[in-house]
């Protein structure tokens, strides 16, 4: 049977035997041949420790050249990147989800169709697809185990056939953490102790005694803290219980006190998911494992796992924590001792922007302590005599990346970096994050690299450590070049031409958008309006107002009652009114940027509110931008001012300009549609068929072959399979 045929028929296999076949028996998009690498001895693989933080952008970062007077403490990762190689020219996406599914696919977000942070009303279409290559499915070819910590966000449970286990069927053998991804909004009750609204850190603040109340009935009496410590009920929270303030245990509790330990609470009660030996179990909010500091709870899970791991097999562990992504709380102060407030009977206000900013700090803070934790607890490193951290990349076999999913919010955006153009957006502020990384293979270390490096190379670099030819054994079309040349020759030059960013819409059923969520409205300003958060609840933890369906607040402009689909409708809403401050800044709906060494091109595409026909209309914008990285003050871009597409192009930006634009078209037509493959192996066969039928019958609603993009997997999506039959369909390589 001829090679091509066999792939097709092998690639059909779903899950991990899926990649296993396809990897053993065929060439990659490239068009490689041959067979695999044999991948080095088990006892020659480095382990590997991959670190994530959740919008901590580059600006944030002391050990970057950046972050100024107000950056977050992080001796611990500092520690890292003075004993390897900072990478000073980092993009990834625009969100959190897109941007974990490149580093996990090695693809570009027009591959995976997933544009934005996933939200419940995503259709299959937008999550990672059971059929892509992950990391952990490629790493299993050279007998690693792979576990992830923390965060998932890349596919389910909602419209999901997986549900809850899509970590274990896109790959890893271990997961604990939150599918979702995104923690659950502050519960102002403080677990029904209080009135609602009455505690706006999810906690009462103060320092005063009381009682301390547990799942299982146990009480602790708690006596006046120090000012110097947490108050009482911070320390009770992150214990995982509930505080009642001057109530000792065994007396009745105040008649407004009712307990409910199946409240989520933001970073403290979270909706955890276990999967271990192929089981997947759903903890309730009642159970002792869901409750507490969820950055420790991420932290305790993974050291458990790698000290569990058997001599002489290989591992990969994903710590993806969820710090320091909104709603901003308070850390521990033993976490965060240089950035918590200080001899203070209160704590700061978690409902007002300005001091998000400082409880970012917080977290970050805590986020880089637990990180050091990880390290001791695990033999990975040490502690001097001081107290820090004592990291020598030569004393085992353990390669440690560390990187940003993207950049930061924009409350919390450090100067020089711009709030306004923060993340969701493609200027730099939104998509340059920090990436550290360490091991035995680094030679000098301590060094930047300052050549361009994209999210999804990181996939590449995975293979590369485990000894494996990566283009050669995907097939898919991948956008990765490879990081370990930087690694072991100091003078590597430049692998990538161009980078590239992408964010834009999800697939919802019937071509629905999350709804609009106004930022920053005041009686004289008129704000913005963004459809980014994904639900109600999200939009109110950014700091926004809902004005969606379901909206509650009354300075929501409203006629028909029943709130506002898209941002443009929001403008229409009142421009009818009259209202004052005047419509709202609608933020694009679509941004993409591409960059050589020394220009930018930036193109956005914004859904308006057309006063003439009273609908919408697409405005798209194109700005070329000079832009560096230089430590402290790196050239940014502004749309006002150094927009070069304002004044005459000279001839060297003219030409750059040209080239810019046609990489980028060649870039978006790299993956030309293909109705019918839903497995997306290049052809429409009869596996596509068996697999519409198992689906259609078991499942029956949203997954890969819902081609109609309406929720459901029917004879409609059949009949586009059979229309299709035997197409063989285009493939293009990525650009680099």
């Amino acid at each position: 049977m001829h090679r091509s045929h066999i792939c097709r028929r092998l690639s059909g296999l779903s899950g991990a035997l899926a990649l296993a076949a396809v990897l053993a028996s065929c060439g990659g998009s490239s068009g490689g041949s041959g067979p695999a690498p044999t991948p080095p001895p088990a006892q020659q693989r480095p382990n590997i420790l991959f670190v994530v933080m959740d919008d901590v952008g580059i600006d944030q970062m002391a050990s970057f050249g950046y972050g100024g007077a107000d950056a977050p403490p992080t001796p611990h990762m500092d520690a890292v990147a003075s004993a390897g190689v900072r990478f000073r020219n980092t993009w990834s996406m625009p969100e959190c989800s897109p941007g974990r599914a490149a580093f996990f696919t090695g693809r570009y977000p027009l591959r995976t169709h997933m544009y934005q942070a996933l939200g419940p009303n995503d259709l299959a279409n937008s999550q990672l697809s059971p059929f892509d290559a992950t990391v952990p499915k490629l790493l299993k070819q050279a007998g690693y185990e792979s576990a992830m910590f923390g965060k998932f966000h890349l596919a389910g449970p909602e419209h999901n056939e997986a549900g809850n286990a899509t970590p274990l069927q896109l790959g890893w053998d271990h997961f604990y953490g939150w599918i979702g991804g995104l923690p659950g909004s502050i519960d102002s009750t403080a677990g029904g102790a209080y009135a609602a609204g009455a505690q706006a850190c999810g906690f009462y603040p103060h320092h005063f005694a009381g009682s301390c109340h547990f799942a299982d009935g146990a009480c602790e009496n708690l006596p006046l803290a120090p000012l110097s410590e947490d108050g009482n009920g911070l320390q009770c929270l992150a214990r995982g219980g509930i505080f009642v303030d001057r109530h000792q245990c065994g007396t009745p509790l105040p008649a407004s006190a009712r307990l409910d330990f199946d409240r989520e609470n933001a970073y403290y009660v979270s909706p955890l998911v276990v999967i271990d030996g192929g089981r997947t179990e759903a903890v309730p909010l009642s159970d002792p494992r869901a409750r507490g500091y969820r950055t420790t709870i991420e932290t305790d899970a993974a050291i458990r796992w790698i000290k569990s791991r058997p001599a002489g097999t290989p591992w990969m562990a994903t710590v993806s924590y969820s710090a320091a992504h909104t709603p901003w709380q308070h850390a521990p102060r033993q976490l965060s001792p240089q950035t918590s407030p200080r001899l203070s009977g209160n704590v700061l206000d978690c409902a007002s922007p300005v001091a998000g900013r400082l409880i970012q700090n917080q977290m970050t803070e805590a986020l880089d302590t637990e990180f050091g934790r990880l390290l001791v607890e695990t033999g990975l490193a040490t502690r001097a005599a001081d107290g820090s951290l004592a990291y020598d990349p030569q004393a085992g076999n353990t390669v440690i990346v560390i990187v940003g999913d993207n950049g930061s919010l924009g409350f919390a955006v450090k100067p020089p970096f711009s709030l306004s153009l923060a993340k969701g957006t493609s200027y730099q502020t939104g998509v340059w994050v920090p990436l550290i990384v360490a091991g035995p293979q680094v030679a000098a270390p301590g060094r930047a690299v300052e050549h361009m490096v994209n999210s999804v190379d990181l996939f590449q670099f995975f293979g590369e450590l485990a000894g494996l030819d990566v283009p050669a054994q995907v097939p898919r079309t991948l956008d990765s070049v490879g990081l370990l040349p930087y690694l072991v020759t100091p003078g590597q030059a430049g692998l990538r031409s161009i980078n590239f960013t992408q964010s834009g819409v999800n697939i919802q059923a019937g071509g629905a958008r999350n709804g609009p969520c106004v930022m920053s409205r005041t009686a004289s300003q008129g704000g913005s309006c963004t459809q980014i958060p994904t639900s109600k609840s999200v939009c109110e933890d950014n700091a926004g107002v809902w004005w969606g369906p379901g909206h509650t607040d009354p300075s929501v402009i409203d006629p028909g009652g029943a709130g506002h689909a898209q941002c443009w409708e929001v403008n229409r809403a009142i421009t009818a009114a009259g209202a004052a401050p005047g419509p709202v800044l609608v933020l694009p709906e679509r941004t993409l940027a591409i960059r050589d060494e020394r220009y930018k091109l930036v193109r956005n595409t914004t859904l308006n509110h057309d006063p003439a026909t009273g609908g919408s209309r697409e405005d798209v914008a194109v700005e070329l931008y000079e832009i560096d990285q230089a430590p402290g003050t790196p050239r940014l871009e502004d749309p006002d001012s150094n927009n070069l597409l304002r004044s005459p192009l000279s001839a060297g930006q003219q030409a750059a300009y040209a080239t810019l634009t046609a990489r980028l078209d060649e870039l978006l037509a790299s993956e030309p549609d293909c109705p019918g493959d839903g497995n997306r192996d290049g052809v429409v066969d009869a596996q596509d068929l068996a697999h519409w039928q198992r689906i259609s019958r078991d499942w029956g609603l949203s997954s890969v072959y819902d081609f109609f993009f309406d929720g459901r997997t029917d004879a409609a999506d059949r009949q586009v399979i059979e229309q299709h039959m035997g197409t063989v369909c285009p493939r293009r390589h990525g650009v680099h």
